[in-house]
């Protein structure tokens, strides 16, 4: 089966629902599986409160009907009446919730038809939330995607009562030409990230940590790290590429502060996100994961590996677990600064062999999520 090819002897009209369609991962693999189903004819709806990806959605062939289903208010449950009157109009077939709130309303609309009249329901679990009788919601499908191993065995552990036979894991995919391997090292890459930092213009090895401007990142753990290799005479250099970004001013001024009482402020560039993080991949010799929190999957190192760069993270969560599968010298005791520090030596001394990703693409994940799909669809 590929999305390419109709899957069932009808066309299928799939719907999802999340809160809105601006920016994250959760939004990304809602266009992607929006993408997969019309090419393998069906009908792909969105409902959601819109936003600056809806264009996207809509040159793939879908369809986006605007509802604020993730806006936390009491007249937000009038929509269960109106996901029940969309559902009969449009023949909706299947209900695919992305999203805690947008679960809940579906769901009431959803368990308050007779059986007969239900479309059926899949919800996936994209992170590690915080459990609780609100988040379980996301357990309640007829079908449960998890994106990781890691999220499979929260949701056991955190809610029992779940069906452990109704959990399909399905990592979350990268388009291998996106991310198609460079030489290493690349002269042409590291010198366009030079061009847009002075920071990052030397002949030393470039760590790159790609991650909003959190704590939560471990942008602090990668500032110890290359006070470390800077200590051992290698002329490191550090990118942290969306760590600089509008209200996050004091956590950028600490950043700074530390890099300052390191001495290795003239070794860092603090920069916006960019959009060209392919290429940022490519100028890199090593790219950090770091994380304090167990991240769901950890998009990061898959890309990277499909680079050709070699990926070193703590040993938890998403990241933990890809690593162990696909790079086992990258994975490092969470928190050990000094394993950390002898893992980052090896790794810029001798990196590992190249990488198999396509378990991990974009078609991949398309392929199994129809195939879930199917299993309700073609099942009496």
């Amino acid at each position: 089966m590929t999305p390419e090819q109709p899957t069932h002897a009808r066309r299928l009209t799939v719907m999802q629902l999340l809160p809105a369609l601006e920016s994250g991962g959760v939004e990304r693999s809602t266009l992607e599986i929006a993408d997969a189903l019309v090419r393998a004819g069906h009908r792909a709806i969105v409902v959601s409160a819109g936003g600056r990806l809806v264009p996207r959605l809509l040159e793939s062939g879908a369809e986006h009907i605007e509802l604020t289903i993730g806006r936390k208010s009491p007249s937000t449950l009038l929509h269960v009446f109106t996901l029940r009157r969309l559902w009969a109009q449009l023949g909706v077939d299947l209900v695919h919730a992305r999203s805690r709130l947008p679960a809940w309303i579906g769901l009431m609309a959803w368990r308050g038809l007779p059986e007969s009249a239900r479309p059926h329901w899949v919800t996936t679990v994209h992170g590690l939330n915080s459990p609780s009788r609100y988040s379980a919601v996301m357990t309640r499908g007829e079908r449960v995607i998890c994106v990781s191993n890691t999220v499979r065995d929260y949701v056991l552990q955190h809610y029992p009562d779940t069906d452990a036979d109704t959990l399909r894991v399905i990592p979350r995919g990268i388009d291998p030409a996106a991310f198609a391997r460079a030489p290493m090292p690349d002269p042409q890459a590291r010198a366009w990230a030079a061009s847009l930092h002075p920071a990052l213009d030397g002949d030393g090895p470039l760590l790159l940590l790609p991650g909003r401007g959190t704590r939560l990142k471990g942008h602090a753990d990668a500032l110890a790290l290359l006070a470390a290799l800077r200590a051992d005479g290698r002329d490191a250099r550090l990118w942290l590429p969306g760590a600089r970004a509008s209200g996050r001013e004091a956590y950028i001024a600490e950043l700074e502060a530390q890099a300052q009482a390191l001495g290795i402020d003239a070794a860092i560039a603090l920069t916006p996100p960019t959009d060209a993080i392919a290429r940022a991949y490519a100028a890199s010799d090593l790219v950090l994961q770091l994380s304090r929190k167990p991240e769901a999957f950890g998009r990061t190192v898959i890309e990277a590996l499909s680079v050709g760069r070699p990926v070193l993270g703590w040993n938890h969560g998403g990241v933990g677990e890809l690593l162990a599968r696909l790079q086992p010298r990258g994975a490092v005791v969470a928190f050990d600064e000094r394993a950390l520090h002898e893992a980052a030596c090896e790794l810029l001394t001798q990196a590992p062999a190249a990488v198999d990703t396509m378990a991990f693409s974009l078609r991949a994940m398309q392929e199994a999520t129809l195939a879930v799909y199917a299993e309700l669809v073609d099942t009496p």
